[in-house]
């Protein structure tokens, strides 16, 4: 093309997320003059609507939870919380701004970065159309995220997702979740201990489909003893709105035709990438039957020179898989060309309150594998520190190769799970022996104490 408008950078990215706006300043850093496109806020979804919005709303609710509870611990409240939603979202909405402004701020500081909004498509293999502007660069780096998936079945329903519950002003009377993964889970929590009476309609068999159901299981009777209604195995789902306000969700169970009437419904079905806005069929990419654009170890797509990081490659949709993503990218540019998405061990957060950490196979994967294995689990309420917390829900698991006695896989699903799982990874990454870690010395009073008496439990598993 020789568009009088063209403009040509060294790299075009698309997408100012977890991995495209440090590989904007790593470029710039290198001299590379970088053009960043993005069509909504500075930070993609974990700055706006993901992480930091989502763990400010569970701190939030933790709070009321504590107050609401703190009679179990001796502690006398004259009155139960009230929670003011607004203050609430306009806590959420200072750290999401200021977050989003030191982002802006460190993108406008850089001569090398020029940051353009709109809708990006490809016009071909090195150039893309963002409104009147027309880009071209020999490295186009793609970080365009996902968006919630909306399920047929609730096309004349006013429903909320994953966004727009978060710019809710007044706690719902009846909280409706279709979904029961992460989002639809800790929203459906917050929620409820903000004063939501929640109904959470599961279309699997289980909560949590990715988990072993003994796991899931555990996580439904914390939902449920706090009053969070569960019913899995829903199928046929269509949301009707109520005359007098509000909606109703039909849906069958076991054959049977059933309802369930709320004032929301949140729809938590997932996730779709956003590779369909781009017109990627210009530029030849391929793209599978999930939507997500098909990349080797080291990122590339089939088109030479072209990208994809983060949520929209289906190798991880997390933030901490994608800013890997841009460490890969970075190492293969720029570095010594070793670290690929083979390096990676899979671990994941669920913000349940307790939390669910979870570092590589789950056990039934590790059964499919065909290894010889030892397993152990304890329950929390075998933990001194938790039972002094009054938090002795869930349990530790650990998975181990008995072959080369390297853990394969844990979780820990209570109180400081989420940070303590991080025990366990290290160990992966380290690819040392369980028995290191099961002949050292924890700092006591802690949860993290007890790995080591959880190791020495193993025993084989019967495959």
């Amino acid at each position: 093309m020789n568009d009088s408008k063209t403009e040509t950078f060294d790299a075009i990215i698309i997408g100012s997320g977890q991995a495209g706006n440090p590989l904007a300043f790593a470029l710039a850093k290198e001299n590379w003059k970088v053009a960043l496109v993005e069509k909504e806020a500075w930070g993609g979804t974990c700055v706006n609507t993901g992480c930091t919005p989502t763990k400010a709303y569970v701190a939030s609710a933790r709070a009321a939870w504590v107050i609401a509870n703190a009679h179990n611990l001796g502690i006398e409240v004259p009155k139960s919380a009230v929670v003011n939603l607004k203050a609430v979202k306009k806590r959420k909405d200072k750290l999401v701004n200021d977050s989003r402004n030191s982002i802006k701020k460190s993108l406008s500081d850089s001569p090398q970065i020029t940051t353009i909004r709109g809708t990006a498509t490809f016009a071909d293999q090195s150039t893309i159309r963002v409104g009147s502007q027309t880009l071209r660069s020999k490295k186009i780096f793609l970080n365009v995220g996902a968006r919630a998936r909306i399920p047929d079945g609730f096309e004349d329903l006013e429903y909320l997702t994953n966004i727009s519950i978060l710019q809710l002003e007044k706690v719902p009377e009846h909280l409706i979740v279709v979904g029961g993964s992460y989002i639809g889970l800790e929203f459906a929590q917050i929620f409820k201990r903000f004063g939501s009476k929640v109904t959470v309609l599961e279309m699997g068999e289980y909560l949590i489909s990715k988990e072993d159901q003994d796991t899931s299981a555990l996580v439904q009777q914390i939902l449920e003893a706090e009053g969070i209604k569960v019913i899995c195995g829903t199928k046929n789902l269509k949301g009707n709105p109520k005359k007098l306000g509000g909606v109703t969700v039909n849906f069958q169970q076991k054959d049977k035709d059933k309802q369930v009437s709320g004032t929301h419904v949140l729809l938590a079905t997932g996730r779709i990438p956003n590779s369909d806005l781009l017109m990627a069929e210009n530029a030849g990419l391929e793209i599978n039957e999930h939507g997500y654009f098909e990349v080797n170890e080291k990122l590339e797509t089939n088109v030479s020179g072209i990208y994809a990081l983060g949520d929209c490659n289906g190798k991880g949709a997390f933030t901490h898989t994608a800013y890997n993503d841009f460490e890969i990218m970075e190492n293969q540019l720029f570095g010594d060309k070793k670290r690929t998405l083979g390096d990676r061990i899979s671990n994941y957060g669920l913000y349940t309150d307790p939390p669910l950490g979870r570092a590589g196979m789950t056990l039934v994967q590790a059964k499919a594998s065909g290894r010889k294995l030892l397993f152990a689990q304890m329950p929390m309420s075998k933990i001194s520190r938790a039972k002094e917390k009054g938090e002795t829900q869930g349990k530790m698991e650990v998975i181990v190769d008995a072959d080369c006695e390297q853990i394969i896989g844990a979780a820990v699903l209570g109180t400081g799970g989420d940070e303590i799982i991080g025990v366990f990874l290290t160990a992966m990454y380290g690819k040392m022996s369980y028995k290191t870690l099961m002949n050292s010395v924890q700092t006591h009073p802690t949860v993290t104490e007890l790995i080591p008496t959880l190791l020495q439990q193993l025993k084989p598993v019967d495959n």
